[in-house]
């Protein structure tokens, strides 16, 4: 099965409209709607090891295709890594504002409460976000995510990413680890569904199934499967990546 980082440049339609939800040029929600509105609520974290490198606009083929099956599709842009503000604990108080303002900002398209799907470092923060008190959402969805901060620390995954978040190791700031490591959180109230790659090569499936051993949340393994596929509508496993949406 196909696993290309292609589907990060390949292009895809515009978002339908792009809205505030803060005042930093980053506070803002890309939004794509379905041919037939309302529908379902989907808020997307994109990943890219929460570093500036990486924005929102790679995941254009997949919130178009998400639009496409009929949700309202919302994708959070939020200060990272390498960027003023971002990292511990920007990035946090970021996604924590987009979560909280995204239902009342769509308002006119969708009533339901959304389901929150994350890849990767997006799956971190998804699973983080859902543990909130103040979190309403009906489902979080993990798309091979960061879901063990300390394990992904150990495994220095992409250059250290991990330490630079969160300002060191697990050792070093044990209470920032304490306070944003999904597996050291109670489980959501939200219903969570993990979905990971067996060939992953840039978040070993291990992580995810730290997260499902210690939490007792399903994962579901997709055998050859790699990282960015569960990204691309175009691969194989992308009826899964739907699959986990459903029936919520």
């Amino acid at each position: 099965m196909t696993d290309s980082r292609e589907v990060l440049t390949r292009p895809a339609p515009p978002p339908d409209l792009t809205l505030r939800y803060g005042p930093h040029p980053d506070h803002v929600v890309d939004v794509r709607l379905p041919a037939v509105s309302p529908g379902p609520l989907v808020v997307v974290l994109h990943g890219g090891f929460w570093r500036s490198a990486y924005d929102r606009t790679h995941t254009g083929p997949m919130a178009s295709a998400l639009a496409s099956a009929g949700w309202v599709v919302a994708i959070p842009e939020y200060r990272r890594t390498g960027q003023e503000g971002g990292g511990w604990p920007g990035t946090f108080e970021d996604v924590a504002a987009a979560l909280d303002a995204v239902p009342s900002l769509l308002e006119p398209y969708t009533a339901a409460p959304p389901v929150v799907l994350g890849h990767s470092a997006g799956g971190h923060l998804a699973l983080w976000a859902a543990t909130r008190p103040a979190a309403r959402m009906r489902a979080v969805v993990s798309l091979a995510g960061c879901a063990d901060l300390g394990m992904c620390s150990d495994l220095h995954l992409d250059d250290g990413a991990t330490d630079l978040l969160l300002g060191g190791s697990p050792a070093e700031v044990p209470d920032r680890y304490a306070a944003a490591d999904p597996v050291r959180l109670p489980l959501p109230s939200a219903p969570v569904r993990l979905l990971h790659g067996t060939s992953d090569d840039r978040v070993p499936i291990e992580v995810s199934r730290s997260y499902a051993a210690r939490q007792g949340a399903p994962l579901r393994e997709l055998p050859g499967v790699g990282h960015f596929a569960l990204i691309d509508p175009l691969s194989g496993a992308w009826p899964a990546v739907l699959e986990s949406l459903c029936p919520w």
